[in-house]
Order: C-alpha cells, then structure tokens, then sequence
C-alpha cells in the first residue's frame, strides 16, 4: 500500500492505496464520487475524464498513487453554492445529452477546451472533443452547447 494525499473537488485527502488503483476507482470506490463514469477502461471513450491540475486527464488512464500531491477536479466539483456550472447549464439549455452517460467527461473535456480556446469554430470544438464518445446523440447538440457556454464567457 502507498499513502497518497490529494486535492479532490477542494476537500484534502489522504489514503491508502495499492499502487495499481487507478483514479477512476480511487474517486468512484473511495471517495464517492460516481459522476466521475467508467466507460471503457481502455482510454478510448472519454467518459471518466477529470481535472488533473486543471487539465482534462482520462482517469482510467491515470494511476491514484500518479495523483499524490496533486488537485482533482470532478464534476462533482465544478458547479459552486448549489448552481450548475456554465457549462453545465449549457448542456441542459441545448439539450446536449440523451442517456446522460458520457455528459460528464464530455462537460469536463468541454471546459478545458474553452480553457485554450475561448472562442472555438464548430471545426474547434468538435476537435477538441474528438477523445470523447457519445453513443446517442450524433454530437450536434454537444456542439452547440459548448459554442452556447463560450459565447457566455464560460
């Protein structure tokens, strides 16, 4: 076991981990934190991405021990006093999800993509969102809720 300290959704933690537990499993089995989805376990779909140091990391991709010393954002704790984060609203507004399962790591890819690019071209966006799958909606909406959240200023 290893002892790893860690920032998640601004709340220290400080547990023991085997050294082989990846993040998605630390969040999900210690920590609660269940918005954060396993998906593929393989990296491909995107869905358990989270904010590593306020970049979007995949976190089945990601070992916990990786996390030690280190700020972890979920989207349990993007929103703040009970309101939904901009891009939170955005989705619901533009009615960006179907089965809700990817929206998670599509809103946490989403805010780091408007970190960079504040002002994306549909082009843009659908780029910066190209590691995240969606099995139900055919990306139209996802689009044009995060085009909705940047012209908001998100």
């Amino acid at each position: 076991m290893t002892r790893i300290n860690v920032t998640v959704d601004g709340v220290k933690y400080s547990d023991e981990v085997e050294p082989r537990t990846l993040l998605v499993h630390y969040l999900r089995e210690t920590l609660g934190k269940v918005g954060t989805v396993v998906g593929c376990d393989t990296s491909n779909c995107g869905a358990c991405t989270v904010h590593l140091d306020g970049r979007s990391v995949k976190s089945c991709n990601v070992l916990a021990v990786q996390a030690d010393g280190h700020e972890v954002t979920t989207i349990e704790g993007i929103g703040s006093g009970g309101e939904l984060h901009p891009m939170q609203k955005a989705f619901h507004e533009n009615h960006a999800l179907q089965c809700g399962f990817c929206t998670p790591g599509m809103i946490m890819q989403a805010i780091d993509l408007l970190k960079d690019n504040p002002d994306p071209s549909e082009h843009e966006i659908r780029e910066g969102l190209e590691g995240n799958l969606c099995r139900c909606t055919g990306y139209h909406n996802i689009v044009k809720a995060v085009a909705a959240a940047a012209k908001a200023g998100e």
